[in-house]
């Protein structure tokens, strides 16, 4: 996974301090504080990945009730926030453009894995590079099955806790970080999955000190609502 930068800048679904999450706006936003990254999250309905974190709409949405009972029609009538509509992840990587790297997060199972790897295969053939695409998920056998599809497409293991075996399923899984809640960084953890070439994230995190605590920690980099405060840091 190629860096821009010693400490990661991750803009949280997109910069969902700046604007509404999982939008182009957010997007777009990140992208122009100058985040390395963005994360978004994407759900597979149907035949169409459309980015959204909770499996509810009511959150971030006028539309009430499971994603998962609307067509896709119907919620692309929806008001994701500022007039938004829900992206699908074609129009999401369309205006990254290269701009930054990007970390798809599958919020759902049973074939998103698959879909995932379909969309990105067509944009590695158009130029993208293996190493602008991160794929995480808190739901590792889904991360496993996207890696036995895309193996060079990097992943993220996603734990909100210290694992047992500290970094070692992440790095049975193959994967390149170890995605972490800041509540539970701990340094045998990092120093554990150092160890075993896996980078360490941290989400979310938004207070200046906590930032530079994380990067005393070693820390490898953090998902963040306010990319600029990060980047104030530096």
């Amino acid at each position: 996974m190629s860096e821009a930068s010693d400490f990661l800048v991750i803009g949280h679904r997109g910069a969902r301090g700046h604007a509404p999450e999982n939008t182009l706006l957010a997007i777009d936003a990140g992208i122009r504080l100058g985040a390395h990254w963005v994360e978004f999250d994407v759900q597979q309905l149907g035949d169409e990945l459309l980015l959204m974190h909770d499996l509810r709409l009511d959150r971030t949405t006028n539309g009430q009730g499971p994603l998962a009972e609307y067509t896709f029609e119907e919620l692309r009538r929806l008001d994701a926030g500022q007039g938004q509509q829900i992206p699908t992840l074609q129009e999401a990587l369309d205006l990254v453009d290269q701009r930054a790297g990007v970390n798809i997060e599958l919020k759902t199972w049973g074939g998103c894995a698959a879909a995932v790897a379909r969309v990105l295969r067509d944009y590695l053939a158009d130029g993208w590079t293996a190493e602008q695409f991160l794929v995480s998920s808190f739901h590792l056998p889904e991360l496993w099955e996207f890696r036995q599809l895309l193996p060079e497409v990097p992943v993220g293991a996603l734990v909100c806790g210290v694992p047992l075996d500290w970094a070692g399923s992440a790095a049975e899984l193959g994967a390149a970080s170890l995605n972490v809640s800041d509540e539970f960084v701990d340094d045998k953890l990092v120093t554990d999955a150092h160890a075993r070439g896996l980078k360490v994230y941290a989400y979310t995190v938004n207070h200046p000190d906590d930032m530079r605590r994380l990067r005393a920690q070693g820390v490898d980099g953090i998902f963040t609502d306010y990319p600029d405060r990060a980047l104030a840091l530096r």
